[in-house]
């Protein structure tokens, strides 16, 4: 794994003569997408651990119709920035839950190793979430963070709006965690742009200064620093 021995680059697929060429074009373009943004979510369906109840059960994009949706991919169980990403984002499951936010944890291992994955991780004590298991490698290809020749996702991290569109997105390699106040942050300012129609500008936070240019387009149309300055902006 990447977490142990630093970033590697992925290997280029290579075409052999048993190969339909047209299906291996469509397949290294799909390979090449760079972005879930504006897409909606892949249909999907698979089973899980709900570590709430201690449960198996199962999850399907259905689920999610209508909700702001987190659905965060990590490379495997039994590693070692894995559980604490998903630690932090466990440590923050009240703030998500007020805002309205589902989360779901993607792995390619199994419901079992999941399980077992939960009962022996002390940082993982008290977890609340349902980690999914895509044994299949569909759901990882469908997100666009499968590593074909790894069988293993990337970690990508993509925010759905209630409409079922991807709003943003992190994809990363394995060795450096992600930081979940600055996600957090991010829905915060997501879902005030989608119920005000204000823009936010970066570093954007709840009481600050947004961009209202559905109503004074044409007046900060190249004159944004006279409306918001820098020093607003950093604070």
């Amino acid at each position: 794994m990447a977490c142990v021995n630093g970033v590697k680059p992925r290997k280029k697929k290579i075409a052999t003569e048993e190969l339909d060429v047209n299906n291996q074009i469509n397949k290294e373009r799909k390979m090449m997408s760079a972005t879930m943004v504006r897409q909606e979510m892949p249909a999907f369906e698979m089973e899980a651990y709900d570590a709430k109840t201690g449960h198996f059960t199962s999850v399907s994009s259905k689920d999610y119709k209508d909700k702001w949706t987190v659905v965060c991919f990590y490379p495997a169980d039994f590693t070692f920035v894995c559980p604490t990403e998903i630690a932090a984002m466990n440590a923050h499951y009240d703030e998500f839950q007020e805002l309205g936010v589902e989360l779901l944890p993607v792995s390619v291992d199994s419901k079992f190793s999941h399980k077992r994955f939960i009962e022996t991780e002390p940082i993982l004590k008290g977890l609340k979430l349902t980690l999914g298991a895509d044994t299949t490698l569909e759901v990882s290809r469908a997100f666009g963070v499968l590593i074909e020749e790894e069988g293993v996702a990337l970690r990508g991290r993509f925010l759905f709006n209630p409409d079922g569109v991807c709003v943003a997105q992190e994809v990363q390699a394995d060795s450096v965690g992600r930081n979940v106040k600055e996600f957090l942050r991010q829905i915060k300012a997501w879902q005030h742009a989608s119920k005000t129609g204000e823009v936010c500008p970066a570093g954007w936070r709840p009481g600050k200064k947004t961009l209202p240019v559905q109503t004074d387009m044409e007046k900060m149309t190249g004159k944004v620093g006279d409306y918001i300055t820098l020093d607003e902006i950093l604070s």
